[in-house]
């Protein structure tokens, strides 16, 4: 998610499950090709599997961005044709791709040649006016034919005329079902479920009809979520017991990343919901809404034992009531 998923954002989920795939910001060829690639590419191998996603429509410039992601170390190369901001609708990428599905096909090609690690592409339904039955099943068929064997599939088509990139989110109506019916009708294909997935009971629901599960804005919000996933989806022991556990366990990484030079609030901004509904959330979110921004160095570590202390503290009164 662009501006949300960076390297500490990752850091900080990766902490909360050791098994789900996790993907970076959707990060455009040019930049990554042209730009400060440590900053756009840099991640700690802890983060790992990750995956890097892309935006672009120049086959040539994909095909080069996706080999520098692999000589970085990311796992999968992921297109991203579903993203409906204006930002992208401007560079000619983005879910309006979805009615240039040749050059879609063109794309993924190229990039495939040019690295060994899998190649997937995320997209919706359709756009605007399409009939999703017919723009999807077609976008796929094209694709499939061109040699692409894993689509994720946001259940909700894009409105580029008329919607803002956060209504586009919510208005279009959700449609489980046909990507449900697209598994079935080409069950070779490996298709995950992306769009509105907020709880694992509904994600444990769908992996029985698709082969696999995205969950976006939920994890952000709620990380706290991200605990239960490796027990419930992957058979194994969890990351940590308790929330509080798991902000206690992520302190030494947090002091790293204040040594190497990043500000706390950079860090922080992305563990504000991870007591989302328990005792103390809104002292944790205070403390560090009004005191991490501008907090740099290992000092800045005194702002979160502070945060954390809130909580906990709180947790412990209303539990000895």
């Amino acid at each position: 998610m662009m501006d949300w998923t960076d390297r500490n954002c990752r850091g900080f989920h990766r902490h909360l499950t050791r098994h789900a795939l996790l993907y970076t910001e959707m990060v455009t060829a040019d930049a990554v090709i042209h730009g400060d690639r440590e900053r756009l590419l840099g991640f700690d191998a802890r983060e790992q599997p990750v995956a890097l996603q892309l935006g672009g429509s120049e086959p040539e410039k994909l095909a080069k961005a996706a080999q520098i992601g692999a000589d970085y170390g990311y796992c999968e190369i992921n297109l991203n044709v579903g993203c409906p901001s204006e930002r992208v609708q401007s560079g000619a990428f983005g879910a309006c791709l979805m009615r240039e599905e040749t050059l879609v096909a063109e794309c993924l090609a190229a990039m495939r040649e040019a690295v060994s690690v899998p190649v997937t592409v995320k997209h919706r339904l359709g756009v605007d006016d399409d009939e999703p039955r017919d723009r999807m099943f077609g976008f796929i068929e094209t694709l499939a034919k061109a040699g692409t064997t894993t689509f994720i599939v946001h259940a909700r088509k894009a409105w580029l005329k008329g919607l803002s990139p956060k209504e586009n989110r919510e208005i279009p109506p959700l449609d489980y079902e046909i990507v449900a019916e697209l598994k079935r009708a080409r069950p070779e294909l490996e298709i995950i479920l992306n769009g509105g997935i907020a709880e694992l009971d509904v994600a444990e629901r769908e992996l029985a009809r698709v082969d696999g599960v995205m969950l976006g804005r939920a994890a952000y919000h709620d990380p706290a979520l991200l605990l239960q996933i490796d027990a419930r989806l992957f058979g194994e022991r969890q990351a940590h017991a308790s929330a509080e556990d798991a902000a206690f366990a992520f302190r030494p990484w947090i002091e790293q990343r204040l040594r190497e030079g990043a500000g706390l609030h950079a860090i922080t901004r992305h563990m504000l919901g991870l007591f989302h509904g328990r005792p103390g959330a809104r002292l944790w979110r205070r403390v560090l809404s009004e005191k991490a921004p501008g907090a740099r160095g290992i000092g800045a570590l005194g702002v979160y034992d502070e945060a954390l202390a809130a909580v906990t503290s709180r947790a412990g009164a209303l539990a000895n009531r």
